[in-house]
């Protein structure tokens, strides 16, 4: 037993991995080969549902399972038009942890996941959003800082450990955005988080199915090249997405203009402009990862981008991250008083 087993003992076993680092769900990166790998290193997948239909959900988390006895979870969004048949889809395969994530779940939803007997966990971007979860049903919350990738709220993950953690105890708070070395783990264990969730390190991990050009991209890429996008009309509210800066990140600019202008000559209404941006970074995205566009694709990324310089197989980056918390927090231990003879 470590320092950092005692530390996150509620969350490992909340999540009933060896130990407390989650990786985040991220579309079309986080499938059968990467959840499996994450899982049986000792972490805890999370299949990335997305806009997956249910049968295509079916076959991932039944692929999945053969490739891991390890528990692994499920992000669901929460927008979903077919949510109620992805949740039954979850219980019949018996899926321990769903993951809500994108807005606030249904009573209807949450019902069905406790049915199921599955452990839920939602994000919370706000303190009473976190109580009101729990109170809700929710079995563990999430809190992910602007510094993550893809979809980002407005608040550094360093003031909301600070404003929820000490409030938001009856439940286990596991961390995330920005996170790349094991020494932060270690902090934020010691702030009474119950674990960790990664993104970015995975996403370029050797067991990722991103393609080589977009996961050299992140070796190239420094903290500060993961920008925030920008919301160019109010009326068309954009919920920020943290990505490597290139020509896809200029053209969603562009793709911005084009549908204020599109409902200004009232070609289309608000809320088709507004799936039309959604549309946007699904396409972007899926062409960066899958086909290699990493001029016109999305490359997604947290800013823990910049401590990303190789390829690394899972078990190596779960390895490092648990050494180097282990090292962090045995320096910052109290030295042992020695009686006097």
């Amino acid at each position: 037993m470590t320092m950092l087993d005692d530390l996150t003992a509620r969350g490992r076993a909340f999540l009933g991995s060896r130990h407390a680092i989650m990786a985040g769900a991220m579309t079309w990166v986080s499938e059968r080969n990467l959840v499996s790998a994450i899982s049986n290193a000792g972490g805890f997948g999370v299949i990335a549902c997305g806009s997956m239909t249910p049968a295509l959900l079916d076959a991932e988390i039944a692929a999945t399972r053969a490739l891991t006895d390890k528990p692994f979870g499920v992000n669901l969004i929460t927008l979903h038009p077919q949510m109620m048949e992805l949740i039954a889809v979850c219980a019949r395969h018996h899926v321990s942890h769903i993951v809500l994530a994108g807005g606030l779940p249904s009573g209807a939803a949450i019902e069905a996941i406790k049915a199921a007997g599955a452990k839920l966990m939602c994000f919370a971007p706000t303190a009473a959003l976190a109580k009101k979860l729990v109170r809700s049903g929710a079995d563990a919350i999430i809190i992910e800082g602007s510094e993550a990738g893809g979809h980002i709220g407005p608040v550094s993950l360093g003031v909301l450990a600070q404003e929820i953690l000490p409030v938001v105890t009856d439940v286990p708070v596991f961390v995330a955005g920005g996170i790349g070395r094991g020494a932060a783990v270690a902090s934020w264990a010691q702030m009474g988080a119950s674990g960790v969730q990664l993104g970015t390190r995975f996403a370029a991990s050797a067991e990722s199915v991103a393609h080589p050009a977009f996961k050299k991209a992140f070796f190239r890429a420094s903290a500060r090249d993961a920008v925030a996008s920008v919301q160019l009309d109010p009326r068309l509210p954009v919920i920020p997405v943290r990505a490597l800066k290139n020509a896809g990140t200029e053209a969603f600019t562009a793709k911005q203009r084009e549908i204020a202008d599109a409902v200004d000559r009232g070609e289309m209404d608000l809320a088709a402009g507004q799936l039309a941006i959604e549309h946007y970074w699904a396409g972007a995205l899926r062409r960066a990862v899958v086909d290699g566009d990493v001029e016109g694709g999305s490359l997604m990324a947290g800013q823990s981008v910049g401590m990303v310089t190789r390829e690394q197989p899972v078990a190596e980056i779960i390895e490092e991250l648990v050494s180097e918390a282990n090292v962090a927090l045995a320096s910052r231990a109290p030295p042992i008083a020695v009686a006097a003879a």
